[in-house]
């Protein structure tokens, strides 16, 4: 033994066991449990939505193939005509018959740019007079079409 150095009858330092990542600790479990429960949540609102707007992905698919029609036989009556046809089913699979079936003119009109959110929908009035008439007015089918697009995309749904 050297009397000049006290330490060196002492034993090494012992180290802890490494602490396992296994078993989570109980608030990760509990973490855990609540993020899988927001995703199935998240899950179940994403496909809701997604379901419930089905409508318009047919209604905007139509409105494509009317246009295609258009622009192979130029009738531009029968694409306003069959266009307002598909708007006002489509609105009558998100709105009340009561008020949506006895609408014409003015107040068809006036509901079709109303239900629109914000200032998207821009139907004139000679769309609706183009609807009566055996030569339709002066009216841009793609203004028609545009517009239509817009109020099917976002026209604001009755609940």
């Amino acid at each position: 033994m050297n009397p000049q150095d006290p330490l060196a009858d002492l034993h090494p330092l012992r180290e802890p066991a490494v602490i396992g990542w296994w078993p989570p600790a109980p608030g990760w479990w509990v973490l855990g449990a609540l993020v899988l429960l927001a995703l199935a949540a998240l899950s179940w609102f994403l496909v809701k939505r997604y379901r419930a707007n089905a409508y318009r992905r047919r209604a905007l698919a139509q409105l494509d193939t009317l246009h295609r029609q258009f622009a192979t036989d130029g009738d531009s009556a029968a694409f306003i005509v069959n266009t307002n046809a598909l708007l006002k089913s489509v609105a009558l699979r998100a709105y009340s018959r009561r008020q949506v079936a006895g609408a014409s003119g003015a107040q068809w009109l006036t509901f079709l740019n109303s239900s629109c959110r914000g200032d998207r929908a821009a139907f004139d009035d000679r769309f609706v007079t183009a609807l009566y008439r055996a030569t339709p007015p002066d009216i841009d089918p793609d203004q028609v079409r545009r517009a239509a697009a817009q109020w099917i995309r976002h026209h604001e749904v009755a609940r």
